[in-house]
């Protein structure tokens, strides 16, 4: 079941939170700006990643620590190689392939719930009404909460609808 909220998806209770980014990403605006002045040892790690596995768009790389929800990131982007390079726009394609293998890695590990802003509508260039049919094709059947932020409001809960026994 998808949830479109509003709120900060920061704050949510759910067990993953996905975001779009590039391969080699800086996370340097937006979302994963946050997710890396939040969580260093997620941005180190990420790095670490980009540099000895070269991933390519479409994909996605997941991270866990010690407490909190997973967070996943989605290569919707092209990737930002070469020193100062910046990453480049998102394209449906790589949303596609990306969103198929966030719908994989749901299954897989039996998360109950899911939360993703609008994926790669800011940073990364597209328009929200290309990505929305993707993200309900995808995500739309998984059997769990899928909470799509649509509208972001700093430092506000969003009405998830979780309960911390659901969540």
């Amino acid at each position: 079941m998808i949830r479109y909220v509003s709120g900060d998806i920061l704050l949510s209770d759910a067990k993953a939170i996905a975001h779009g980014v590039a391969p080699n990403d800086d996370f340097g605006q937006g979302l994963a700006h946050t997710l890396r002045d939040n969580l260093p040892a997620m941005y180190k790690d990420f790095r670490h990643f980009c540099h000895t596995q070269h991933p390519k768009s479409g994909s996605l790389w997941t991270w866990g620590g010690a407490e909190g929800p997973r967070i996943v990131a989605l290569f919707t982007q092209d990737g930002a190689y070469g020193h100062g390079a910046k990453p480049g726009k998102a394209t449906t394609a790589h949303v596609n392939h990306a969103l198929k293998e966030l719908a994989k890695e749901v299954r897989q590990e039996g998360w109950t719930s899911l939360a993703l802003p609008r994926l790669a509508t800011g940073v990364g260039g597209l328009d929200w009404q290309e990505v929305k049919p993707l993200i309900e094709h995808h995500l739309g059947d998984l059997g769990i909460p899928v909470l799509v932020y649509e509208t972001y409001r700093p430092q506000q809960a969003a009405d998830e609808g979780l309960t911390q026994h659901a969540a």
